[in-house]
């Protein structure tokens, strides 16, 4: 098959694109750079510089591709709060331009990148795809909106369209900007030198932490499985996992023991989070593989950034 992936030179469009031309498809990659790392990719694929609201370059990035992987976003919760029309501008703009230019190059399927933190805070875990959304950040906001452009303009311009929540991907290679950076591989650093790591609140809030390779899987299948037009689709581990215990593993992993401190007040978010994946069993054959334990160590093993940490 022929892809294109927005945001393909990212974390997550990265690693999709290369298992994708390793597999021995065509994959075509639009990125602006303004996370994205074009080393990342397979010398294989064929990179892009360009912004997702650039329609006239989309189109011709689009003919003869047979479907579009939209992974382009900003995607972190605490800068959504301080920047919140940079993100409508980038997650929710950015979504409706790829659609049109989808529609104006004849694309029949178009898998959106979206995320579990559009459920917000809810009564019950699992979370499952028929609960009502309740998202408590602007990128959250941005996702819900983007899910929902992307159903009503499939709907309207005859487009086969399925949305995947993703829910706290990590792995190797994951960016780590000084300004918001992911817990996970923090953590890990801050772990590795001997510093210290700050937990807000209790440290019981929970996250689905799901290692990136797992998060492919769900994408491979959504490009090519039948019958998936307009379903929304969790992609996580299944497994809930509290601050304290993930510094816990992130500890036995890396071999020392965290120096935590302790912040009383809470940083936001949302207290429980863990994907329901029934759905994702049933529709897409999806079922995540790698322990939280299994992919930290092979973010260790892996990871240049880490290798180096003495």
């Amino acid at each position: 098959m022929r892809y294109l992936i927005t945001g393909g030179a990212g974390f997550i469009g990265s690693a999709l694109a290369n298992r994708l031309i390793e597999a021995g498809h065509e994959v075509r990659v639009v990125d602006d750079l303004s996370a994205g790392e074009p080393s990342r990719l397979h010398k294989d694929i064929s990179f892009t510089r360009g912004d997702v609201n650039d329609i006239p370059k989309l189109w011709s990035l689009l003919q003869g591709v047979e479907c579009v992987y939209h992974c382009a976003a900003r995607v972190s919760v605490p800068e959504s709060v301080l920047y919140p029309r940079d993100y409508n501008a980038a997650n929710v703009r950015g979504t409706v331009s790829v659609l049109e230019a989808v529609r104006d190059a004849g694309v029949k399927r178009l898998v959106l990148s979206s995320s579990g933190t559009v459920y917000g805070e809810q009564q019950t875990q699992p979370l499952h795809e028929s609960m009502s959304p309740d998202p408590r950040s602007p990128y959250a906001v941005s996702k819900l909106a983007a899910e929902h452009y992307v159903r009503t303009c499939g709907i309207l311009w005859n487009i086969e369209t399925i949305s995947l929540r993703i829910f706290n991907a990590y792995g190797p290679n994951q960016p780590l900007p000084t300004s918001h950076p992911p817990v996970i591989p923090s953590y890990m650093r801050q772990v590795q030198k001997g510093g210290s790591i700050v937990i807000y609140g209790t440290g019981q809030q929970t996250r689905d932490y799901v290692y990136i390779d797992d998060v492919v899987d769900a994408l491979v299948a959504a490009s090519v499985q039948p019958a998936l037009d307009r379903l929304v689709i969790n992609a996580g581990s299944g497994v809930e996992t509290s601050m304290n215990e993930l510094v816990e593993v992130i500890g036995q992993v890396v071999g020392r023991t965290p120096n935590v401190l302790h912040n009383t007040s809470v940083s936001g978010g949302v207290s429980r989070m863990r994907a329901d994946l029934t759905l994702a069993e049933e529709k897409l054959g999806f079922k995540p593989k790698i322990t939280l334990a299994a992919g930290l160590q092979r973010m260790l093993e892996l990871d240049a950034r880490f290798a180096k940490v003495k």
